[in-house]
């Protein structure tokens, strides 16, 4: 029997594979600052994004294989990065309503952060903000936007997941979780090097991004509605859109 794949092996494989390839795009049809926003990240680039995140974790919060970390986030490119951060180090993503009671959390929302016990990230969702606008209303939050460049470019954890360890919890997730070993399934209807739109709630969002990773794929993530995306998505190469997917 072969060992299961992890969340951190799938970036690890993009990679190894083509540092260089687009693996996640991101689009922002909703209304408001960050409108019109378009991100290409390359393996390389999500990896980096990824080590600073998970040398925050793991360095600020001790976070590690039986934390929590709640990610209190729309369906957006940072989420993704985070979520590949808590299962660098091992911890359990948690997602949804219960996001907010995990050990650590990650939110877009000083009220939310400012009512937190424990460690807490405060993320300013545009991409160029050089910090949160309201970091002042979270004292005790550390402001991504600010402070997530200074950690390092490279990752190690102090501690890997064991499969039956849990990888995530949320709405469309088993009640108990689920497990490391099983958060990564292949959609093998959407062949080798798939090119997908991915969509709905967050949990839905990380693991069709984890199956299309896992196939040498990439994603295209849109936040807002327009009427017809059928020449963004031609532009983009799409060869399956995953948003109407059961």
């Amino acid at each position: 029997m072969t060992d299961p794949l992890l969340p951190a092996d799938v970036l690890a494989r993009m990679l190894a594979a083509d540092p260089g390839r687009p693996r996640l795009t991101w689009y922002d049809d909703e209304p408001g600052a960050t409108a019109g926003e378009r991100i290409e990240l390359s393996a390389r680039v999500l990896a980096n994004w990824v080590s600073k995140a998970a040398n925050l974790l793991q360095d600020d919060a001790a976070a590690g294989p039986g934390t929590t970390v709640g990610l209190d986030l729309p369906a957006h490119w940072r989420s993704l990065y985070w979520a590949l951060a808590a299962w660098s180090v091992g911890a359990t993503v948690v997602v949804g309503a219960e996001a907010p009671g995990a050990d650590v959390l990650v939110t877009q929302s000083p009220a939310v952060a400012a009512d937190h016990g424990g460690d807490t990230v405060l993320v300013a969702l545009p991409a160029l903000a050089r910090s949160h606008p309201e970091a002042g209303s979270a004292p005790g939050a550390v402001d991504e936007a600010r402070e997530l460049s200074t950690h390092g470019d490279l990752f190690s954890p102090m501690s890997d997941p064991e499969p039956d360890d849990v990888a995530l919890v949320g709405s469309g997730a088993r009640p108990d979780g689920t497990a490391y070993g099983e958060v990564v399934v292949g959609e093998p209807a959407w062949g080798e090097a798939p090119r997908v739109v991915v969509g709905g709630a967050l949990d839905r969002v990380l693991r069709q991004s984890l199956a299309a990773w896992s196939a040498d794929g990439s994603v295209v993530l849109v936040r807002g509605t327009r009427d017809d995306l059928s020449d963004r998505f031609a532009s983009e190469g799409v060869t399956h859109d995953a948003r109407g997917d059961a």
